[in-house]
């Protein structure tokens, strides 16, 4: 590096921003993630020791400390450290590192470990092109990602590394990190006379969604754009509702965040919890969601756990996604809450489900044959005795009549298991009824 070089890096590492100025430098200084980096965890073990032969992938939301522990074992390892950004970098970044890797280990015996950043933004080639190079042992990987590894990550690399899920930070975690950049002199505003509102910093906590980048960005705004009355900037509620807007809705529709709402959606429509399953809609719907998405799994939901406990469910349901096309958004809202409404206080079953047992019975053991008494006689009647002996139910009292209609194999099988619940509980005394006259 030459004297210009190094000029650069001064002049940015100054004026880089409070997040980045503030990031920890060893493991002491990291707040959260004790469960896996805290006293005596393996994680922990290996950093101080410098023993991290083995490849670690480190997932989680943005905000939580991936880069940290990263720029950690930098700071602590004998180890080479090489860094890249799967956004920035491609497998010509990677076949320049592992060259240097691989004389680094042949000539000078030291090892490399390699920090990517985002690395579900590599594809299946880019990551193939690392594999064996982390399979022989020449780099130990470290790669950090937003996105569920196990879907994300080839399953070569998942194999032959650890993973470590980061946690979203506390409302405690984030104002430790608020009051230590306020005091902080050297990286923080320690030098400045700084007065923030403890109830404004609780609403930065609250509102950066567990993020500590989001939640120290909105400290600086706060205190870059402030101007200072006798020498002291005031932070107060108003000012920092300002510097963050809004909670940022975590949600992206390629994600686990995708996956995981409408799981909890779902679930809160079968667990007959209208408050829940509204919540969670709304904030599908709030963070871009297609509505007819939500709307296809209200009319799934409608079959799969409602059912015959109340046929109007898939009515409402199949209501609600005709009339959110006649009208769109926003006015749409409505009959798609009302749907959640209904089908979440709507009475439960799945026993509609018999068609899975059915679909088993059949691949398990094939199609039975057809009876000949319900084969079509319209065309085989005399040749082959087709409809032969049908009894039809009309032409008896309450137009029902005892008659085989399964297949030999399966006569007094019962696929179909009613419910007592709703509507369905009238076709329990039904069923009843006319299985006793059998």
């Amino acid at each position: 590096m030459d004297l210009f070089d190094h000029s650069l890096e001064e002049q940015l590492n100054s004026q880089a921003p409070l997040a980045a100025r503030m990031r920890p430098k060893t493991l002491d200084e990291i707040v959260g993630q004790q469960h896996i980096i805290g006293k005596g965890t393996l994680l922990r073990r290996a950093i101080e020791a410098d023993r991290l032969f083995s490849s670690i992938i480190l997932y989680g939301p943005p905000g939580t400390g991936k880069t940290t522990i990263a720029r950690v074992i930098a700071n602590t390892t004998n180890a080479h450290f090489e860094s890249l950004s799967a956004v920035l970098a491609g497998v010509p970044d990677l076949r320049k590192i592992i060259q240097e890797a691989t004389d680094r280990r042949k000539y000078d015996r030291v090892r490399t470990i390699l920090f990517i950043d985002e690395i579900h933004r590599w594809n299946k080639a880019q990551q193939d092109a690392l594999l064996p190079h982390v399979e022989s042992g020449l780099i130990t990987l470290i790669g950090a990602t937003t996105q569920n590894p196990y879907f994300d990550v080839i399953k070569a690399l998942v194999s032959r590394s650890r993973i470590f899920e980061l946690k979203p930070l506390t409302q405690e975690d984030i104002l430790t990190l608020l009051h230590r950049a306020l005091k902080d002199e050297l990286s923080g505003y320690g030098m400045r006379t700084i007065q923030a509102d403890e109830n404004a910093l609780l609403h930065l906590a609250d509102i950066s969604g567990g993020d500590a980048r989001n939640a120290l960005n909105a400290l600086e705004l706060a205190v870059e754009t402030t101007p200072a009355k006798d020498a002291v900037v005031h932070i107060t509620l108003d000012i920092a509702q300002e510097s963050i807007q809004r909670r940022a809705v975590l949600y992206d529709k390629t994600d686990d965040q995708h996956y995981d709402t409408i799981s909890a959606f779902i679930k809160s429509v079968r667990g007959s919890d209208p408050d829940a399953a509204l919540y969670w809609m709304t904030k599908m719907l709030l963070a871009g969601e297609d509505p007819r998405f939500v709307l296809r799994r209200l009319i799934v939901l409608a079959s799969e756990d409602i059912g015959m406990a109340d046929p109007n469910a898939i009515l409402v349901a199949n209501a609600a996604a005709q009339n959110f096309e006649y009208i769109g958004m926003p006015e749409g809202w409505y009959p798609i809450a009302e749907a959640v409404i209904y089908l979440a206080t709507a009475p439960k079953s799945n026993s509609v489900g018999a068609y899975w047992e059915i679909q088993e019975e059949i691949k398990q053991q094939g199609a039975g044959s057809v009876p000949i008494h319900l084969m079509d006689g319209s065309r085989d009647a005399e040749g082959f005795g087709h409809g032969k002996g049908y009894l039809y139910p009309h032409s008896f009292d309450e137009h029902w009549v005892r008659q085989q209609y399964l297949p030999d194999d399966l006569v007094g099988r019962e696929f179909y298991h009613p419910s007592d619940q709703g509507y369905e509980a009238q076709i329990v005394e039904r069923l009843k009824k006319w299985r006793d006259k059998s």
